[in-house]
């Protein structure tokens, strides 16, 4: 029951980093930060071994490396380039797979849907709440992709299965 909860929060907090990217480019500290204070409550009352556990973190601490370079080469975002890792922290090995296909294909949609509004209107006709990634030369909220990523792939963790499982019996 601690776990869902805690896997609800994880799950909301993405949403949310999605919608503040949307607004306004950016995914503040606090946020990863709070994504990963989140896991350390759910790996304690996860009840996964512990080489489970060290999985999770590998994997996250790999992708951080990874996601550092990105942001270094100027593909991503500093805010993007450390929600990526704090997701994977969630998501362990056996979703990463599938958390990088879904992130990608999301992350392409977005980028294809921005540059064909950006063609077709006016950054100003845009409402304000969604205005900044129709600005020129403005950034794509890869946010959005990082979020879509991490609800789709969140049934391959075992730390989000269940309550997956649990949602999908409630429709």
């Amino acid at each position: 029951m601690i776990l869902n909860i805690l896997g609800a929060g994880f799950l909301v907090l993405c949403i949310f980093a999605a919608m503040l990217d949307i607004n306004r480019l950016t995914i503040p500290n606090w946020l990863n930060l709070s994504i990963v204070g989140l896991f350390i409550p759910a790996a304690a009352v996860s009840g996964l071994p512990m080489e489970m556990l060290g999985g999770h973190l590998m994997v996250a601490a790999l992708t951080f490396l990874i996601a550092f370079g990105l942001f270094a080469f100027n593909i991503v975002g500093g805010g993007d380039a450390k929600m990526i890792p704090a997701v994977m922290l969630w998501l362990g090995p056996d979703a990463g797979i599938p958390f990088i296909f879904h992130m990608a294909l999301a992350g392409g949609a977005c980028a294809l849907l921005i540059l064909l509004v950006r063609r077709i209107m006016p950054a100003a006709a845009v409402p304000g709440i969604v205005r900044a990634p129709f600005e020129e030369n403005a950034g794509v909220p890869y946010g959005v992709a990082i979020a879509a990523g991490a609800i789709l792939a969140a049934s391959a963790s075992p730390l989000l299965s269940d309550l997956l499982n649990q949602l999908g019996a409630l429709s």
